[in-house]
């Protein structure tokens, strides 16, 4: 037979499997949008080679080019992460009105740290594209289609 103590055991090994199952969720999830991040800036940055030319051109300075390309990753993160914030804050808010014996709680710092998270994969994932987009070189770019 099964103690109360045997049985918070149990319970406390399956939130753990449970809560590294959900970060794996997580992680997965961030990869793939860090990496469908990336194509979008490196599609942009082909779209946008005769302007990159144009800027250096100009005189844009060689850290102006990525500068434009991780804030545009980063911006981009950002409103994802957000969106993607007020999903979670709008479904935790349902759940806790269906089920009234449960206590739901959103902090401020959880909502931060998804939100730094997101772009954080942002730049990280929007470096190759920018400096991609900083290595063209002036006189290409300008003869670029």
């Amino acid at each position: 037979m099964l103690t109360q103590k045997d049985k918070g055991a149990v319970f406390e090994s399956l939130m753990t499997i449970l809560n590294m199952f959900l970060g794996l969720i997580v992680a997965v999830s961030l990869v793939m949008g860090g990496i469908d991040i990336m194509y979008i800036l490196l599609a942009s940055v082909t779209e946008r080679t005769r302007e990159i030319g144009i800027r250096k051109a100009v005189g844009a300075k060689r850290r102006d080019i990525p500068m434009q390309f991780l804030l545009e990753a980063m911006v981009l993160s950002l409103v994802g992460g957000l969106i993607g914030v007020a999903i979670g804050v709008m479904g935790t808010v349902s759940l806790s009105l269906a089920a009234e014996d449960l206590a739901l709680h959103i902090s401020a710092s959880t909502i931060v740290m998804a939100a730094g998270f997101a772009t954080g994969v942002g730049l990280v994932f929007g470096i190759y594209p920018a400096v991609r987009a900083s290595s063209l070189q002036q006189v290409d770019a300008l003869h670029y289609e």
